[in-house]
């Protein structure tokens, strides 16, 4: 079967004061959980933190990029997505002690814990977020920052399963003011989809299936992928910043020195030659 991938739907109700994002993921989430082992429930919660990160960076009014990050004093010492307005998106998590493959409990898994928000826009100052990341979902922590931070009611649903991520919100726009009925009434049609669905249906399906009584207006889909950005310059760049004392007692120990990115794992070698 040939299943979605990798697309970000953005949408607008044209008789609701409501927006809508829809993301499948597949190709890019594995691609940034190869290599690195993680246990079944980072593996998911990293998936449900990729398919945030690609619906908050579709709200973006400006060319930058975002980062998502919880960190607690659980099991997970912490997960961070960051991504861009062109939806170049890489993650990674950090994990204290063993888990469970069976535990989904997103209080257990974290303990106490907050969610940071960074936004950098390529022109202007940078802004950051802090939301108290103590409850039942990931999707919950997200929509209380947005009722706290926006202002703005807002839905999320997040699916992962170590294969496919995917992602729906609802927002509430300004313009509808206090009612909040035909909000209610869209957030009953999206809840009936299923983790499934989203993994194995199209977006245009998907959005036919829920709002076929409704008028959609549906903009152009966009690629969603998984780029990590580290390369050889950049690399070495940061070595530069080393002492030449400390350079030379690692070139002493095995007469080359070996950096590996965080994110994609890729391993970057120098001799003495090259530095």
């Amino acid at each position: 079967m040939n299943y979605p991938t990798d697309q970000l739907y953005r949408y607008t109700f044209s008789e609701q004061d409501v927006r809508g994002e829809l993301v499948q993921l597949s190709t890019s989430y594995q691609r940034m959980l190869q290599g690195h082992n993680y246990p079944a429930p980072v593996q998911r919660l990293l998936g449900e933190l990729m398919a945030t990160t690609a619906l908050l960076s579709a709200t973006l009014k400006f060319e930058g990029h975002i980062n998502l990050q919880v960190q607690g004093d659980g099991p997970i010492n912490f997960i961070a997505v960051n991504g861009s307005h062109e939806q170049d998106l890489r993650g990674l998590a950090r994990v204290r002690a063993e888990i469970a493959d069976d535990e989904n409990d997103f209080r257990t898994l974290f303990g106490k814990a907050v969610m940071v928000i960074t936004i950098t826009p390529e022109q202007g100052e940078r802004y950051q977020g802090v939301v108290d990341a103590n409850a039942d979902s990931l999707a919950t922590v997200v929509e209380n920052y947005f009722a706290q931070s926006e202002q703005l009611h807002t839905r999320i649903w997040l699916h992962a399963d170590g294969e496919y991520a995917a992602g729906m919100m609802l927002q509430v726009l300004p313009a509808a003011g206090n009612d909040l009925s035909a909000f209610q009434h869209l957030e009953t049609l999206t809840a009936t989809m299923t983790a499934n669905e989203l993994f194995t249906l199209h977006g245009e399906e998907i959005l036919h299936r829920l709002y076929h009584e409704e008028r959609v207006e549906l903009y152009g889909a966009q690629r969603v992928n998984f780029h990590c950005g580290c390369s050889r310059e950049r690399t070495l760049a940061a070595l530069a910043t080393v002492s030449p004392e400390e350079i030379a007692d690692m070139l002493a120990e095995d007469g080359e020195i070996v950096m590996t990115c965080d994110y994609c794992l890729t391993d970057y070698r120098f001799t003495e030659g090259d530095l």
